[in-house]
């Protein structure tokens, strides 16, 4: 669903008027007008969760189109029908009244049948949409050969072979995860996709060629020179391998693609498993990472972009608009952009190329926001939620913000400006590489234009290049990049093809609220954002943020569902302010990670709040500890890893904004803290003989110890 504008806006923004005011006869006349000749191509945009049926009935109803409209026009309150905003954005959009109308007509795909488990309340599922296999440039070059069936087997609980490869070319290290995750995507390099397959296929048309036989060699210096040639402004193929023409490659990656998305179709497992067809977008523009995650909600998809096609972000976000979402077909996508923090300011800079007007601008930062929801805060190269001392933020220093950075300080700052090499750890720190610096911008622009660009929910997932998803364990973690990190003086040294080595880590998770174990409930909650992120732990958090939320939820069986009838959950915007409310409430519940019989999950240690504001046109921010306690003494035995000191299994807490401000624009996140526990390298090293240490092991700059956590979507409060 593409948000092209919001009725609640259309007559404030540009004319100086108020909201616009339309009769409903008048306007419902309009939408079935406009609805009627749409109907062919929004029948098929309009997929499983068509929505409007704000009673839950099964039907829609005249009178629930009425009542969307007034929602729409600010008339009435979202609360009265919180399903027709399908992406959270706390609008009612003509889109999705056009939804509901088709809806209403009978024209959306049924409903598949409900799950066993199906809870309207929702329920928590764990995965990871960011793995890369064997058909992977850099995987397969590192001599990973693990393949997408493979890793979809890795990700229900079998195990997987890893580098060093044997003789006949199979791997020797055998791992596996010690529970199964709910939902993976592979999501391979859509760059040399067929490059890969020509290169690797004997008998294949440019098998011999140079650059093939290069390729077939591996090896860091080989990745690099693939990796480079995605750097440029405008990256060319090799034509030696694709021909003039780059058909044998575009042939080529066309077999692979349908390898790809026939085992995401025998690895879906309805109620138990969900696998998404998916690919990553690897724009590496100056060497600054730009890369995103292309998740598609169904079997209906379309050909992978790459940046041989489309070198910039906005082509990619057209092209999708384009090719899947209004192509008639049933298609609907979503891109997830990840490792802002290699970006040198690039990932999140605010700019709308050829725009000349606000209307163009908002326009642009509308498609963004529909096709990019989400953004991916925590994987194995590092945390992108914050950094301290960076220009053009307001407030004290963040301690959390130290955890698992990607690069050390000292750092030089990009200012308003952009850098360049972040992919290899070089050029500028900018704010905008860090996730709270760019929610802080995306409340600058919609002050400006009347969009937000950035209104990101969190996810956290691996990039393992290894083909194993969800293999997120300190104690076990043997790497992920093949080759580049398999053996402990690789994995405890600076890193070869980067910077690396001790900087990374086994990763993280995405976790969703679903009403069941789908693709198209799991899909509905990443798009409208009800998504936390973890540091690979297996927190359970829940938010809910109101304006009469009432005392004692955390104690009340039923906080869900009064979370639902009478707030927001995380990811979403605060309804309307009604007259003579105060401050909004956020109800904040969170579940420490059982873990396993072989490894026990941590206990919590407190809950966070943090709070980003724009006050006369300047970026805020605050952090309030709500619940635990961060002096409890906690922390764990270095040499045998057991923890030691008090914990929670469980922390909830009601919290009010004590410095809210009705007329500033503002979001709030939670973060959920364990106790400390052993970092990977305190595990390994402790695994080791004395003549096997490596100087890791008793370097002081090398952490010893990981405070796992967990980082919910945002809720959003708007003025107007």
């Amino acid at each position: 669903m593409t948000r092209y504008f919001s009725l609640q806006r259309a007559g404030a923004i540009g004319c100086g008027v108020g909201p616009l005011r339309i009769a409903p006869a008048r306007f419902l006349t309009a939408v079935f007008g406009t609805a009627l000749l749409m109907l062919t191509v929004a029948a098929a945009r309009a997929t499983s969760s068509c929505s409007g049926d704000c009673d839950g009935s099964g039907d829609v109803t005249v009178d629930e189109l009425v009542l969307m409209v007034n929602i729409s026009l600010g008339n009435a309150d979202l609360a009265t029908c919180p399903v027709g905003d399908r992406d959270g954005s706390g609008d009612i959009t003509i889109d999705e009244i056009i939804a509901a109308a088709n809806n209403a007509a009978g024209l959306c795909p049924p409903p598949e049948p409900a799950c066993p488990n199906r809870n309207a309340l929702r329920n928590v599922y764990f995965g990871d949409l960011h793995v890369h296999t064997t058909n992977s440039f850099d995987a397969h070059m590192f001599d990973v050969r693990t393949t997408p069936p493979q890793a979809y087997r890795f990700a229900r609980g079998e195990p997987a072979s890893l580098p060093p490869l044997d003789n006949d070319g199979n791997g020797t290290t055998t791992v596996h995860i010690d529970r199964p995750l709910d939902f993976a995507a592979v999501t391979d390099h859509s760059e040399y996709l067929g490059e890969v397959e020509t290169c690797s296929t004997p008998g294949s048309p440019t098998y011999d060629s140079p650059t093939c036989q290069q390729f077939r060699s591996g090896g860091v210096a080989d990745v690099r020179v693939f990796g480079i040639n995605l750097t440029g402004s405008r990256p060319k193929r090799f034509k030696d391998i694709c021909g003039s023409d780059g058909s044998t490659c575009s042939d080529a990656a066309g077999t692979v693609w349908q390898r790809e998305q026939e085992a995401a179709a025998a690895a879906y497992d309805r109620c138990s498993f969900t696998s998404f067809v998916a690919y990553e977008y690897s724009n590496a523009r100056s060497a600054s990472t730009l890369h995103r995650n292309v998740i598609f909600r169904n079997d209906r998809v379309a050909f992978p972009i790459s940046v041989y096609e489309q070198n910039l972000p906005q082509g990619l976000w057209n092209e999708l608009k384009q090719t899947c979402i209004d192509s008639g077909s049933g298609c609907d996508v979503l891109a997830i952009p990840h490792n802002s923090n290699e970006s040198n300011g690039r990932m999140f800079f605010v700019e709308y190329p050829g725009a000349q007007s606000l209307g163009e601008q908002r326009t642009q930062a509308q498609l963004r926001a529909s096709i990019e929801p989400l953004v991916e805060v925590y994987q194995h190269k590092g945390s992108s939620e914050c950094r301290n001392g960076l220009s053009g933020i307001i407030g004290a220093a963040d301690e959390q913000c130290e955890f698992e950075k990607r690069r050390p300080d000292p750092v030089f700052d990009c200012g308003d400006g952009v850098g360049q090499t972040g992919a290899a750890g070089g050029g500028c720190v900018s704010r905008l590489d860090y996730v709270r610096g760019a929610l802080l911008a995306g409340l600058k622009e919609e002050i400006r234009i009347g969009a937000n660009p950035y209104p990101l929910g969190f996810i956290g997932s691996t990039d393992t290049h290894n083909g194993t998803p969800g293999f997120t364990s300190e104690e076990t973690f043997v790497g992920h990049r093949g080759t580049d990190d398999f053996d402990l003086k690789l994995r405890l040294g600076h890193g070869v093809l980067t910077d690396g080595g001790t900087v990374f880590s086994p990763g993280g998770l995405a976790a969703v609220w679903a009403e069941e174990n789908s693709r198209s409930s799991i899909f509905d909650a990443l798009r409208r954002k009800e998504t936390f992120a973890t540091s690979g732990t297996r927190i359970s958090v829940r938010v809910f943020g109101g304006w009469d939320l009432p005392a004692g939820l955390c104690n009340n069986a039923d906080m869900a569902q009064i979370g639902y009838d009478r707030g927001v959950a995380m990811g979403g915007t605060l309804p309307n302010r009604p007259t003579g409310a105060g401050a909004p409430t956020f109800v904040v519940s969170a579940l420490r990670d059982p873990g396993s019989a072989a490894r026990p999950g941590r206990q919590l240690q407190r809950l966070q709040v943090v709070k980003g504001w724009i006050a006369d046109g300047a970026a805020h921010e605050q952090v309030y500890d709500i619940a635990g306690d961060a002096d409890n003494g906690a922390d764990v035995d270095l040499q045998t890893c057991m923890p030691r000191g008090p914990g929670a299994d469980s922390l909830c807490q009601q919290w009010t904004d004590p410095s809210f401000d009705p007329a500033l624009h503002a979001f709030y996140y939670v973060r959920v803290l364990e106790n400390p526990s052993c970092r990977w390298n305190t595990y390994l090293c402790n695994s080791l003989a004395p003549a096997d240490r490596q100087p890791a092991c008793d370097d002081p700059t090398v952490p010893k110890t990981i405070q796992e956590r967990a980082w919910t979507s945002p809720i959003w409060y708007r003025p107007w």
